[in-house]
């Protein structure tokens, strides 16, 4: 089994649209808080990739890495580098996301050490991200060295389209 993480051009997101889009459908629909609410389509995840994501790799202020499996797409991560003038030093972590068949192979750990290479490779030295507080993903940030700020509660909605608001955990790593 092949695994291999790789950047992807803007080119690149565009002739994957369906792939991305159904990574990012199976991602919400298994639960993850990552910006969306049930009911979502596929439609609507394809539209994600091109009209938020697709803008920033064509302009360079986001780099996106995907990793794939088997020729597949199992995982995504972006990071943010559209920062203020005063903020050159430092990126976001945007939408990391490993496919529900991928999860618990390492994949958002390798994910998230490429990007961490890449934003130093940019002479990024701060990394920022948010994460439902409680998410499988906190202690993965936790362990690759991400430092919690704080908490904010009420946050976001619940992926579920319930009522319910979650909180969000605010972290940082110095790289």
């Amino acid at each position: 089994m092949s695994l291999a993480v790789s950047i992807f051009s803007a080119d690149d997101v565009a002739s994957h649209l369906g792939e991305l889009g159904g990574l990012l459908h199976a991602c919400v629909h298994d639960g993850a808080s990552i910006g969306f609410v049930l009911p979502y389509t596929q439609a609507e995840a394809e539209a994600f990739w091109r009209d938020k994501v697709l803008p920033g790799v064509r302009e360079g202020t986001r780099i996106m890495l995907v990793a794939s499996k088997d020729g597949r797409i199992a995982g995504t991560v972006q990071l943010g580098c559209d920062t203020m003038p005063n903020q050159p030093h430092r990126a976001d972590v945007n939408k990391l996301m490993v496919h529900p068949d991928y999860r618990r192979q390492g994949i958002a750990q390798l994910l998230m050490r490429e990007l961490e290479a890449r934003a130093r490779d940019l002479g990024r030295s701060l990394m920022t991200l948010d994460t439902r507080t409680g998410d499988n993903a906190e202690p993965l940030y936790t362990a690759l060295g991400y430092k919690t700020v704080g908490v904010i509660p009420a946050y976001a909605r619940d992926p579920f389209g319930s009522d319910r608001l979650d909180a969000t955990t605010v972290m940082y790593k110095l790289l």
